[in-house]
């Protein structure tokens, strides 16, 4: 096995011990930080979705901050605020918890629109404007939001412009009877977040990002990616078709996912492991409702 192929593996090991049972779930969630995307996590309470976001930092050696999105959030309170400094006579900028390589948007769709929109520059600039100063944010930069199902009281319809923004949404759902009896008779999963160790640092998983950028994509495949966006605007009856956002991140993704498998060249099995993750909150039909990525996958010929 290859030094990043072991380093990826640790990770997924590591992981793996404390949210049990959901390999799926963890492999998507990796595959999304070499993507350079971001991730939503949607599922009830309780299930495990702020421990994942802890577990994720920890192990890839990340700088880390959770933001605890309510009703009465402020932008600021996310952004940062410029502070008046006696000694100095002017105003200090004080860094809000965006400055970090790692955000956690716990329970993003409890918040206003207004306080969700602090997000936006960030996710896709990779910067931040304040007082009409722009300024970097941590390279790598990533944001997990989790989010409640929308039919929970106290919660806000995520815009589509901010959906867009998130290149995975995934679910974990409750664990399986047999890892529920291992959670049960263990300790707090929390609890063994403190024995965890970074099993690669921020400047190994630059470089995996870079390798994933050089994984091959046949002139056929990018056809096959171009036909399951194309499907989408033409023949579904959506409310919109996937974006050149989505287009990209999909293509980034499979990139990412072949890469995990160990492989140099994208196939179309890596373009339909990711599909539904990378879709599934931008598909909307005319009622409002999610449309499933089973259907672009049976009207769309593999190439």
């Amino acid at each position: 096995m290859s030094a990043p192929a072991a380093a990826l593996e640790a990770v997924l090991a590591q992981l793996g011990r404390v949210i049990l049972g959901k390999d799926a779930q963890i492999r998507l969630c990796l595959a999304c930080v070499l993507a350079r995307g971001h991730l939503l996590i949607e599922d009830v309470p309780g299930v495990g979705k702020t421990t994942l976001a802890h577990a994720l930092a920890t192990s890839l050696g990340l700088s880390f901050q959770r933001v605890q999105f309510t009703s009465d959030l402020l932008p600021a309170d996310v952004l940062g605020v410029s502070i008046y400094d006696r000694e100095s006579g002017g105003f200090r900028f004080q860094p809000g918890p965006i400055f970090a390589q790692i955000v956690l948007a716990d329970e993003i769709n409890r918040a206003s629109p207004k306080a969700q929109s602090a997000l936006l520059e960030a996710m896709e600039e990779h910067q931040v404007t304040v007082d009409g100063r722009s300024m970097p944010l941590p390279e790598p930069f990533f944001v997990i939001a989790t989010q409640n199902p929308q039919d929970h009281a106290g919660t806000f319809d995520l815009p589509e412009s901010q959906l867009d923004r998130f290149l995975m949404r995934i679910a974990l759902g409750y664990p399986a009877a047999a890892e529920e009896r291992t959670l049960l008779a263990g300790g707090d999963r929390r609890t063994l977040l403190a024995s965890f160790t970074a099993a690669i640092d921020g400047e190994h998983l630059g470089e995996l990002q870079r390798r994933v950028e050089r994984v091959h994509a046949a002139p056929p495949l990018l056809d096959y990616v171009q036909a399951l966006v194309a499907h989408s605007r033409e023949h579904m009856g959506l409310r919109h078709g996937l974006s050149p956002r989505a287009a990209i991140g999909l293509l980034r993704a499979a990139r990412a996912w072949a890469m995990l498998e160990g492989r140099d060249a994208v196939i179309p099995e890596h373009v339909q492991a990711v599909l539904p993750a990378v879709i599934g909150h931008r598909l909307r039909d005319t009622a409002g409702l999610e449309v499933p990525a089973s259907r672009l996958m049976e009207a769309v010929a593999v190439p």
